[in-house]
């Protein structure tokens, strides 16, 4: 039996399109709102006339219109061929978005895709298109960068929400008390690096960034650094409520408790699934990815603009398969923290891997940490590695021990060992070894 046709471009567009809601044709669910460039109305036989990777064109690409619920253009979608970049043109694609008052781009060959809001940043890639509900409401977010980009960020940023006035107190005007009294008040002084990572963000998006990573080494602090960050964007009024995304249960109980610990005072926790019924309450929301995504949990109660910030614990972990559309489904800002950031795209010749399998160079591209977060050029928003914290004397090189034994060495050789391992495909995979 012969093998069914694979999908080319535009009919993996049209899918895309018809699943975010988008309509070529009026229907049930309302008017028509994809148009052809100039405005034009789309008939199927036009429509089937571009061919099915828009060979038929004079270009090979094909500019759409996706109009708002009054029936202005509100997206320039520019569909390619398959074998064509979607990043290639993108200039003549802003200057036509431009000429019909579009703010919003989006260029796709099928297999990749991304998402250009003109007024913030670069491209971004995307796993599936953004629908009119999500684009309406990622328009009404308007940070203040002004505020965020000049706000004073000292080493007690954290200790002033946690004892606003702990500068008078006698015990910490008298050296000799000090100490004793920071440890007994729990207070959180931040160090010069972690004022260097926070000061790192608010540089990024003075230059029109809106994702950030963060590269830190395991016991450099980065959930006081992510505490920091948070009040940042909250206090500038840059986010009305924050989501942290961790992937293990034991990770969501210690942020819920760090942050408590920081920002008690002035903004309040909640662990999403101990309060699903008033988490709008609250100014910080922690949760496991797997919470969010159980039965499409963040689709069916959370609607795109409920989180202005997103923090990914872990972030190399939090952006592969499923995972990733819960990241994408909320617009605003997004920080990535990680000790261990997957380069997917490193010695990979883009245009060749695009031309010859562009399924894979789809995988690799979402699942790049530094492609997701904004840092194309591999080059994290601030980077603070296990050699610079040993240098700093925050930290110590790990000591190897070998304490093999006779009899473990022996079942290794015999049985092997097995190790839980993330695939290309960003799936928990086990993988045996044996010698």
């Amino acid at each position: 039996m012969m093998a069914a046709k694979e999908a080319k471009a535009r009919i993996k567009i049209n899918k895309l399109l018809e699943e975010a809601g988008w309509r070529f044709f009026d229907n049930d669910e309302g008017k028509a709102n994809i148009l052809l460039e100039n405005n034009v109305k789309i008939s199927k036989a036009q429509l089937n006339e571009f061919g099915e990777n828009f060979e038929n064109t004079s270009n090979g690409f094909i500019d759409f219109l996706l109009l708002d619920d009054k029936g202005f253009p509100l997206v320039v979608l520019e569909a390619k061929a398959e074998d064509k970049n979607p990043l290639f043109g993108k200039e003549q694609a802003r200057r036509y978005a431009i000429s019909q008052n579009c703010r919003y781009i989006i260029l796709s060959n099928g297999n990749i895709h991304y998402f250009w809001d003109l007024e913030r940043g670069n491209p971004q890639i995307i796993s599936r298109f953004p629908s009119l509900k999500q684009l309406e409401n990622y328009s009404k977010f308007k940070p203040d960068k002004k505020r965020l980009t000049t706000e004073c960020v000292s080493e007690d940023y954290i200790a002033l929400t946690q004892y606003p006035n702990y500068k008078h107190d006698p015990s910490y005007i008298n050296e000799e008390t000090r100490k004793n009294f920071i440890e007994q008040n729990k207070l959180r002084f931040l160090r010069k690096y972690q004022l260097n990572a926070i000061n790192s963000i608010q540089k990024a998006v003075k230059e029109g960034k809106d994702r950030f990573l963060f590269e830190m080494a395991t016991g450099t602090g980065k959930t006081l650094v992510a505490g920091a960050v948070i009040k940042l964007f909250l206090r500038t009024g840059n986010a009305r409520r924050v989501l942290f995304l961790v992937d293990r249960l034991e990770l969501e109980n210690q942020a819920h408790k760090a942050f408590e610990s920081f920002l008690k005072n002035d903004y309040k926790t909640v662990i999403y699934k101990e309060n699903p019924d008033d988490w709008r309450k609250a100014e910080i929301v922690v949760s496991t990815i797997q919470t969010f995504l159980s039965k499409n949990r963040y689709k069916r109660l959370f609607a795109p603009d409920d989180f202005d910030l997103v923090i990914s614990d872990e972030a190399h972990r939090s952006i592969g398969g499923n995972s990733r559309a819960v990241f994408e489904y909320f617009i605003g800002y997004k920080l990535g923290l990680t000790a261990t950031p997957k380069d997917y795209l490193k010695n990979i010749d883009i245009s060749k891997l695009g031309e010859n399998d562009p399924r894979q160079l789809e995988r690799r591209l979402l699942l790049d940490t530094y492609k997701t977060f904004g840092c194309e050029n591999g080059i994290p928003t601030f980077r603070y590695s296990l050699i610079d914290g040993v240098k700093d004397g925050y930290l110590v090189n790990p000591v190897v021990v070998d304490a093999r034994t006779e009899i473990t060495t022996q079942l290794l050789s015999d049985q092997g060992y097995s190790v839980i391992i993330q695939n290309e495909e960003g799936e928990e995979v086990e993988e045996n070894f044996v010698h």
